[in-house]
C-alpha cells in the first residue's frame, strides 16, 4: 500500500463518541492543530461531530 501525502486541511466527522476523540487526538499527536470550534448536529439518532484541524504553522 502506498503511503498518501498528509493534506494539510482536514474535515473529521462522526458520532460524538470516544472513538471520534481518538481519532482527533492521534491527528494531534501527528502535528496537526484544531481549527475553529467544533460543530454538532442530530441526525434523529446520535450526536454527530465534526471538527477541522489544520497541519501546519500557527
Amino acid at each position: 500500500m502506498t503511503e498518501q501525502p498528509r493534506l494539510r486541511y482536514r474535515l473529521i466527522t462522526g458520532p460524538d463518541d470516544a472513538t471520534f476523540c481518538e481519532r482527533i487526538s492521534a491527528l494531534l499527536d501527528e502535528g496537526y492543530r484544531l481549527h475553529g470550534s467544533p460543530a454538532v448536529t442530530f441526525d434523529g439518532n446520535s450526536v454527530i461531530a465534526a471538527q477541522a484541524v489544520v497541519l501546519g504553522e500557527h
